[in-house]
């Protein structure tokens, strides 16, 4: 049974930095594409950023781009979620999710199979 487990949310300044790590269990994920999603009230979820999970390709939405970093530790079945110089706008629960493997230039559209059961990040003064 897959289980994908988040931690590292809370409560941050804006301009502040926030690290989020996924636990992943219950299969190998080999090849398959991890991501992480947010969704804040009242919007839809939303995909921030992705990654193979045997490296190399990477995704980011144009809002995170250049501030948030996704990463894998293969060794320890986590990945990654760098956020920098936060906004009130990054405010949501944030979701970590696998998708069975894709390929060619949409790799990163999923559909995702697994989702977490989310986390809060809130950037407030």
């Amino acid at each position: 049974q897959v289980q994908l487990v988040e931690t590292g949310g809370g409560l941050v300044q804006p301009g502040g930095s926030l690290r989020l790590s996924c636990a992943a269990s219950g299969r190998s994920f080999s090849d398959y594409v991890m991501g992480w999603f947010r969704q804040a009230p009242g919007k839809l979820r939303d995909l921030v950023a992705a990654i193979r999970w045997g490296g190399g390709s990477q995704y980011y939405t144009d809002s995170v781009k250049g501030r948030f970093k996704i990463s894998r530790d293969t060794i320890h079945s986590t990945i990654e979620l760098d956020m920098d110089s936060l906004k009130p706008e990054d405010t949501a629960v944030y979701y970590c999710a696998a998708a069975t493997p894709r390929y060619g230039s949409n790799w990163y559209k999923g559909p995702f199979d697994y989702f977490g059961q989310g986390i809060q990040v809130t950037v407030s003064s």
